[in-house]
């Protein structure tokens, strides 16, 4: 069976469309590497002049990307001493039955890489 016209114009945006997913694929991949690279950064930056010093805590902070089929995922986490975050965030218990307040250090920091990460990704798509 012969091709007609429409049938190679069909075949045509096919294979356009394959290679522009191919390549926002692996953009948005790169950029979720990039944000959490640098948010477990400017975690370590901000624990330290939070809470003072170059502790364990603030050196403590890495980020882990994962990639599957069809998205790239990331988690930035504190391999140091991973409860304590969620402690120092939020606030805690004393011993003597009082309560520590938290001090937000970690939420500042996921809402400006949401919005860069947003901007990244609008970016990709646009092919900027």
């Amino acid at each position: 069976m012969a091709k007609t016209a429409g049938d190679k114009l069909s075949a045509d945006i096919q294979k356009i469309l394959a290679e522009y997913g191919e390549t926002l694929d692996k953009d948005l991949d790169a950029v979720t590497k990039k944000i959490a690279q640098k948010g477990a950064k400017t975690l370590k930056a901000v624990s330290r002049s939070t809470f003072g010093g170059t502790g364990k805590y603030a050196g403590g902070w890495t980020s882990q990307t994962e990639k599957r089929p069809l998205h790239a995922s990331a988690v930035i986490y504190n391999s140091a001493a991973p409860g304590l975050a969620h402690l120092l965030e939020n606030g805690h218990a004393s011993p003597n039955g009082g309560r520590v307040p938290g001090r937000a250090h970690i939420k500042p920091v996921e809402e400006q890489l949401v919005k860069e990460y947003e901007e990244e990704v609008l970016n990709a798509i646009k092919g900027d």
